[in-house]
């Protein structure tokens, strides 16, 4: 059978005779970030090609969809990804209003895909398995810069190779969790319990009711995740009788987790703070404190876990069910033979480690950062948008807007407007710095626009929290 192959797509290892500099750039992930890249992309006249490995734009929005985000909509769109939008009659929501992530997808995403200037370039329900240069191996030095990248993908069942100028990797993380266990390893008892255990923002008043009406539930996790999650389930015991609530979480003070409240320059996700203080002190939720999880054991039909505070051994038994939100990690495998340099403890683009690290600081101003800081030895390649972070839980939507728009001013050569790197991130109003930091994260910068993309409103019908929405 002869298969109709597209261009610059071949099968197997027979790859196109084709000049690097007109093959297309290719962004991995279909989500905000990786959408504005494409966005942007457009806006240079430059051609690009976007791999999802989910069945639509913004597949990882949808596992959290009933939540609604911290910011409204005026800081959640990419200037240029509006730009286009508007020139196609697009209606743009109302600037105030707070959207859900399924709004998210349905009023922006899914139109902003939908265009002809994008729609055609967007191949769904395609994986990236790998990426390499052409015929060479990571090893391999001479005249590698000169190759194009080969992206290995499955789609729709089938294996194929698209060739490509360059690279901007938007992944994510979501797919990716963290587990249970404080030494971050999935041990076989966890991997075991996995029907009893959510990893992520369960719709607790919503589908999944059910599973835990009237059940003991242990919250894993200290970020907004969590707190949505805490949240939620105390409404939930307020309706259904029996509903035991524990909450473990690893810090030792539980006032570090309230966040800046009344101080927080978003007033939405401040208020997440002032709401969980209050239900913890009602005495709704049971809180463990420096609690570091160590086994998990089938006990019947329920979990029980053990762990130390202050090493001394504690048991909690009797859970019917597990929500871990313990953060997330990125899968590097698909760059293997890509080189790329990350941070050794937070797997985050190395030159962000300092500026993100939440063992040294903990605020919501990053200092402005872009191609540059991104750059990795392998030219051309960038890591970017939640993934750039790694396992640090401080991503935030703009950031991954201003980073792809200096990334693609550097790859059309406009390296001065690459290098002049605006942002401006809103205020947690909790800022600790190491005492041996020089890094100021409070400094102000200047900038042009604020977003959240890690950050969720609670109101009376709609969902509260994340501290990964977006990939």
């Amino acid at each position: 059978m002869i298969k109709n192959i597209p261009v610059n797509q071949v099968d197997c290892c027979e790859a196109p005779v084709q000049e690097k500099g007109k093959l297309p750039v290719a962004i991995i992930g279909a989500g905000p970030v990786g959408l504005a890249a494409a966005a942007q992309l457009i806006s240079k006249g430059e051609p690009f090609m976007l791999f999802e490995a989910g069945d639509e734009v913004g597949a990882n929005i949808r596992k959290w969809e009933h939540v609604r985000l911290f910011s409204p909509w005026q800081y959640n769109i990419d200037k240029a990804a509006k730009e286009l939008l508007l020139s196609a009659n697009w209606v743009a929501p109302q600037n105030e209003k707070i959207p859900t992530g399924k709004e998210i997808v349905e009023h922006y995403l899914k139109p902003l895909a939908a265009l002809p200037e994008l729609s055609p370039n967007v191949h769904l329900n395609t994986k990236v398995t790998a990426i390499s240069r052409k015929g060479l191996s990571k090893v391999k030095t001479s005249g590698r810069e000169k190759l194009p990248f080969v992206i290995h993908v499955e789609q729709n069942g089938s294996s194929f190779i698209y060739e490509a100028r360059a690279v901007i990797d938007a992944s994510g993380t979501w797919s990716n969790p963290n587990p249970l266990r404080s030494d971050g390893i999935f041990s076989e008892e966890e991997k075991a319990l996995n029907s009893q255990i959510s990893y992520g923002i369960p719709a607790v008043l919503g589908r999944e009711r059910n599973r835990y009406s009237g059940k003991k539930v242990l919250v894993v996790g200290s970020g907004h995740s969590a707190i949505n999650t805490l949240l939620e389930l105390a409404q939930l015991q307020k309706e259904e009788s029996g509903t035991e609530i524990v909450w473990a979480i690893r810090k030792a003070n539980i006032e570090d987790v309230y966040g800046g409240r009344e101080l927080d320059g978003l007033q939405a996700r401040g208020e997440l703070g002032t709401r969980i203080q209050k239900v913890v002190e009602s005495g709704a939720v049971k809180g463990l404190t420096g609690f570091h999880i160590e086994e998990l054991q089938k006990q019947g039909e329920q979990i029980q876990v053990t762990g130390t505070i202050k090493d001394e051994k504690v048991v909690i038994d009797h859970i019917d069910e597990i929500v871990g939100n313990t953060g997330s990690r990125p899968d590097l495998s698909m760059v293997r033979e890509v080189r790329v340099l990350t941070d050794p403890s937070l797997d985050c683009v190395y030159e962000l480690a300092p500026l993100i690290d939440p063992n040294v600081h903990s605020c919501g101003t990053v200092r402005p950062h872009g191609e540059k800081e991104l750059r990795q030895p392998e030219k051309d390649f960038y890591i970017v948008g939640a993934k750039s972070y790694g396992r640090a839980p401080t991503f935030l939507m703009a950031t991954g807007y201003e980073q792809v728009r200096s990334i693609v001013a550097a790859l059309v050569g406009d390296m001065e407007s690459a290098q002049k790197v605006e942002l401006e991130l809103p205020e947690t109003g909790v800022c600790s710095l190491g005492a041996n930091s020089k890094d100021s994260c409070c400094e102000p910068v200047q900038v042009e626009e604020t977003s959240s993309s890690n950050c969720c409103s609670p109101s009376k019908t709609e969902k509260a929290g994340s501290n990964s929405c977006c990939g």
